[in-house]
């Protein structure tokens, strides 16, 4: 009788089979004949190739390699297909096989079974104790949940924002500067954002700029020194810093400009560095009042002068004194212009507003009765 057995292992990609020809009655296989049959030789046959997926290719690891081996190895694939971050076609289903390899080669009982009948013994249910205590292998379907369990030893915050470091020493820690959807959840074909995900915009920070007339008038620069958080080297930790921001004001600009300086703001794991945008006040002044290009200039006469004329001497911006003659009667809230004047106008700085003046007639708190005939005396004909 001829004996055929096979002894073959998925841990190596070149199987040998044993083929031991025996006799009946001759328990140890020795040969009897005179030919001289060897009682056991050993021939190679071709490779066996159990059917079934090859977990230890999916994961790019050697069929002896220990679990620390394999966790890297799915750390660094899941996080290469993972579908918020890859946006291939093919990208969930690989992840989903990553998931499942992984599940199987770092359950020692699954591996075990594996590496004898490969995927098809899983799903049969064979195991080495025999019939009766077989051992079926149901993967549960969700990567996602593998992904997330897998990653439980870091805080939330990190399983988003951490550095990609493929050393030992980081082993549980992942690559996440992309936001994950699944994280926790379940797979759906509305994932969340794709390749190239870019992290939130930090929210701009708003500060007002006081500016004098005077600033406005010449045109300045103003330094600002503001204090900022910033990322450490490690992307997580925060520092504080401190930094001047040269603000350009320029002639004759309203007040409502904004002047923003892109990314100089507070930075945080989650987010890219935040705008600063200063916006434009107008300081109080002690002689004058703004609108738009023209500045108002409030001149206080007396009743007098008011009556008679005068001449008001009324200052500009430039420290000069322009000569404003009124012959006429000044009623109480009459105006002047000093044309060209004014401050610059924002488009073209060549060219200025107006210098208005306003007129404050002062009434005496009283009269003597004498003057106070005499005037009668003269409005009566007015």
């Amino acid at each position: 009788m001829v004996l055929i057995w096979t002894q073959f292992g998925l841990k190596h990609k070149n199987v040998k089979c044993k083929v031991r020809v025996m006799h009946r009655g001759d328990s140890s296989g020795s040969s009897s004949s005179a030919e001289g049959t060897r009682c056991e030789q050993d021939t190679p046959c071709l490779a066996i190739k159990p059917a079934g997926k090859d977990f230890y290719k999916i994961l790019g690891v050697l069929p002896d390699s220990n679990e620390d081996e394999i966790k890297k190895a799915y750390r660094k694939m899941a996080l290469k297909f993972h579908p918020d971050k890859n946006s291939d076609a093919d990208a969930e289903d690989k992840f989903k096989e990553i998931a499942e390899a992984y599940e199987v080669l770092t359950d020692s009982k699954k591996r075990s079974i594996y590496d004898q009948f490969g995927e098809e013994g899983l799903k049969t249910g064979m195991s080495m104790a025999g019939p009766g205590s077989a051992f079926r292998n149901n993967f549960h379907g969700d990567p996602h949940a593998t992904f997330s369990s897998f990653f439980h030893g870091s805080d939330h915050f990190d399983i988003f924002f951490g550095n990609d470091n493929e050393g030992d020493d980081d082993l549980f820690n992942p690559f996440r500067r992309f936001p994950f959807s699944h994280v926790g959840g379940f797979a759906g074909s509305e994932g969340g954002p794709r390749k190239g995900q870019r992290l939130l915009r930090g929210e701009a920070v708003v500060h007002d700029l006081l500016v004098t007339l005077e600033e406005v008038f010449h045109g300045c620069t103003k330094h600002v020194k503001i204090t900022r958080s910033r990322l450490n080297p490690d992307n997580r930790s925060l520092r504080s810093e401190d930094k001047v921001l040269n603000v350009v004001v320029k002639k004759g600009w309203k007040a409502g400009t904004r002047i923003t300086f892109p990314r100089e703001g507070d930075e945080t794991p989650n987010s890219t560095p935040a705008d600063i945008t200063f916006i434009l006040r107008d300081k109080e002044h002690t002689q004058y009042k703004r609108d738009g290009s023209n500045i108002v200039y409030t001149a206080k006469i007396t009743l007098k002068e008011a009556l008679c004329g005068c001449t008001v001497n009324v200052p500009t911006l430039d420290n000069r004194m322009m000569p404003l003659p009124c012959s006429d009667v000044i009623k109480p809230g009459a105006v002047r212009r000093l044309r060209g004047e004014g401050l610059p106008r924002p488009k073209s700085p060549s060219q200025r507003g107006d210098l208005v003046v306003e007129f404050q007639v002062l009434f005496p708190d009283r009269i003597p009765p004498q003057s106070r005939e005499i005037i009668k005396h003269s409005l009566g004909q007015c």
